[in-house]
């Protein structure tokens, strides 16, 4: 068992839980993720590390899908079944030059790592957080703190850039030298953003977050198409080229299951409340 320590909502829907988890926090690197299981009959779910600190990692998801309520759903004090990591190949860390960090929504959470480990290698960092509106914005003040320069975006206005963070990525594409570039959010957004950078070639990394099962390339669930290539991203990434990533097939892929994911959510809903009645 494993002890949640911290648990809170950040944002609309969004949460942050830190979990004592030393053999995951020695080792963990920017760009990897965990594997969550909240108890012993429940499903694995891969959520990225957002941060460590000491024998803690901090994971930072949306409540979506059945397990995710049940995740927000824990308590400082509380313990979850099983949390594997971690897992993954790290993000590509060298000293390249300027380098703009992109997070969308819940994406937001994998910038953190991602922009402290660029910085210790040297690196100008550019941040570029974006979501729907205010109310879903996370971690502001941290990605200031680490940040050269930080832009915000809200697709109604409601705070910093009235528009897309593709729209920001795109101004500095086209009056700076950008060296390399991470783009993390909706794949959708992904796909749109990746675009920017193509036809400069700026080197340019995605992190996909396809259906995943064991998250050490046994099942094929996790399966992509990078190139002419068929990769697992639980080993071959999470992170890969964003110019080489089929995102047509990811996201048909990713749509396999909502129809299961919706009845699931429901059972569990209508569960909890006759659990709360019977109390």
């Amino acid at each position: 068992m494993y002890t949640i320590t911290a648990s809170n909502e950040i944002a609309e829907n969004i949460f942050e839980i830190w979990v004592e988890a030393p053999h995951v926090a020695t080792h963990a690197q920017a760009g990897q993720f965990v594997i969550i299981r909240v108890d012993e009959t429940g499903e694995r779910i891969p959520l990225t590390i957002s941060a460590v600190t000491g024998d803690r990692v901090r994971i930072i998801f949306m409540a979506v899908g059945k397990t995710t309520h049940a995740l927000a759903g824990i308590q400082a004090g509380e313990d979850i079944a099983d949390i594997a990591g971690p897992l993954g190949k790290p993000s590509e860390i060298e000293k390249y030059g300027t380098c703009v960090l992109v997070g969308g929504g819940v994406g937001i959470a994998s910038l953190p790592f991602i922009a402290q480990s660029l910085k210790k290698a040297d690196n100008r960092v550019i941040g570029i957080i974006g979501a729907r509106s205010a109310n879903f914005l996370i971690l502001e003040d941290e990605m200031r703190s680490i940040c050269d320069e930080l832009c915000i975006t809200t697709d109604d206005g409601s705070k910093g850039f009235h528009g897309f963070a593709a729209d920001i990525l795109k101004e500095l594409n086209n009056t700076r030298k950008l060296d390399a570039v991470w783009i993390i959010g909706p794949t959708i957004m992904m796909k749109v953003t990746a675009e920017v950078t193509r036809e400069k070639k700026v080197q340019t990394f995605v992190s996909l977050n396809p259906i995943m099962v064991d998250g050490t390339g046994m099942c094929g669930s996790c399966r992509c198409r990078v190139g002419n290539e068929t990769k697992f991203a639980c080993v071959d990434g999470p992170e890969f080229d964003a110019h080489a990533v089929d995102f047509n097939l990811l996201m048909q892929r990713q749509r396999m299951y909502t129809e299961m994911e919706r009845i699931s959510l429901e059972r569990f809903h209508e569960y909890t409340c006759t659990s709360r009645e019977e109390q």
